[in-house]
């Protein structure tokens, strides 16, 4: 028996801009029918491009029992389009998906549930829809509860609930009536910490048992240790179906040609920024003075910054920001935090230098650079994960290389040991 339970095969979904239909019914069904015709694609020429957005396009991909598939992309790639396709809460424009199985959605807050039902009388109603028998349900009923930590609440009408209980509750139901499929969006983001760990346990217990869990979030870290597999979308198409490690380096490297180099063009994509001033340069100097794409273990470095100032700027603070593959900051530092000072600086150009002491751990990093207004907070320039560099686990001669074959942390922390004999 063949363990496809997800096949995804040309799908594509196309959003009139403005207006939720055409306009006329006949003109919707006129549309609709032609998108129905094999090899006829004529409709698609009578649109207007400017009217009309693919939110995907042309889709396709397979999963099979056990995995855990992480779609990954920015803002507007169409992620939640995909999945509330795949979750039968919209229909696609065209091509098909074929699901083994029953799925259970968590796409937006109190999706399925009903606000005038109490959250007890929800979970029932969303084991129904899934073809659960009502013995079924009270098997798990209590361990949902348990779960969701809203036992106080769980006769309440759930339009009374705050958004982080309906995010508990939901989940607790998704993940709990064993469905064979569990699709997650980025809802989770809503819960607090603790419940975001109980439910990324519960996930890894789900593939654990051979169902499979789609899931879509920005947090590269969740991803990285829950997916086994990840997608990369693009403007409605997909740019990579690989291994999640190769799917999230694709996905940070955008930037690929100025990390190398650490020279910062005028259009480069920066996302913040008054711009009364920008980054011109940004990388590594070794102790050699030298700039560098690899560090050795052990060895100190200096960060070097060319920043050009449109126009005078007064009372400026310069962080800088060491992040690992992943993309979390590992390592932070700020000229105010040494010196509790802010900085001036005049209209030209201006070298900033920055020596670190730290000892950075075996692997690779990416350098983000910031400029801000001390007082307001207003951000003047961010240059993000300009310049990319590694550390390796080899240090200069007579300085000790890094022992272990896994690496523990980012930061080996400059620390005085003391040894006592109590006998």
């Amino acid at each position: 028996m063949s363990d496809l339970v997800i096949k995804v095969d040309a799908v594509s979904k196309l959003y009139k801009l403005g207006v939720i239909t055409s306009g006329t019914i006949r003109e919707d069904i006129r549309l609709w029918w032609k998108s129905r015709i094999k090899g006829n694609d004529s409709w698609k020429r009578e649109l207007k491009e400017e009217d009309y957005l693919w939110a995907l396009k042309d889709i396709s991909f397979e999963v099979r029992r056990g995995e855990v598939l992480g779609i990954i992309g920015k803002n507007g790639a169409g992620k939640s389009t995909l999945l509330k396709i795949m979750s039968r809460v919209t229909s696609p424009t065209s091509g098909s998906i074929k699901i083994k199985g029953r799925a259970a959605s968590l796409l937006e807050v109190g999706t399925g549930f009903h606000p005038e039902l109490t959250g007890r009388e929800n979970i029932f109603l969303n084991g129904a829809i899934l073809g659960m028998s009502k013995a079924e349900i009270r098997s798990k009923l209590d361990e949902i509860i348990e779960f969701s930590g809203v036992s106080r609440f769980i006769d309440t009408p759930v339009k009374r609930y705050s958004s982080g209980m309906y995010v508990r509750l939901a989940f607790a139901v998704a993940a709990h009536l064993e469905p064979d499929i569990l699709i997650v969006d980025e809802v989770l983001a809503v819960g607090d910490m603790e419940f975001q760990k109980k439910c990324l346990g519960k996930m890894k217990d789900v593939s654990g048992q051979g169902r499979t869990v789609l899931f879509v979030s920005h947090n590269m870290a969740i991803m990285k240790s829950l997916c086994t597999r990840g997608i990369l979308l693009e403007k409605g198409r997909i740019k990579v179906n690989g291994s999640i490690h190769e799917t999230i380096d694709e996905y940070f490297s955008e930037n690929k040609e100025v990390a190398k180099t650490g020279i910062i063009p005028d259009d480069f994509y920066r996302p913040y920024g008054t711009g009364e001033a920008r980054f011109k340069v940004a990388y590594v100097i070794n102790q050699g003075q030298e700039k560098t794409n690899e560090l050795r273990f052990n060895e100190r470095f200096r960060i070097k910054m060319e920043l050009q100032a449109l126009q005078d700027i007064k009372g400026a603070l310069l962080s800088v920001q060491l992040k690992n593959g992943v993309h979390e900051t590992v390592v932070f530092s700020s000229d105010y935090r040494s010196k509790f000072t802010t900085v001036d600086f005049c209209k030209g150009n201006h070298l900033v230098e920055v020596d670190f002491n730290t000892c950075l751990m075996p692997g690779r990093y990416l350098l983000t650079a910031n400029l801000s207004f001390f007082n307001s907070g207003s951000v003047i320039d961010t240059a993000q994960n300009v310049f990319e560099f590694t550390v390796s686990n080899l240090a200069e001669p007579g300085k000790g290389d890094y022992l272990w074959g896994t690496v523990h942390g980012y930061v080996h922390a400059d620390t005085n040991w003391v040894y006592k004999n109590l006998n």
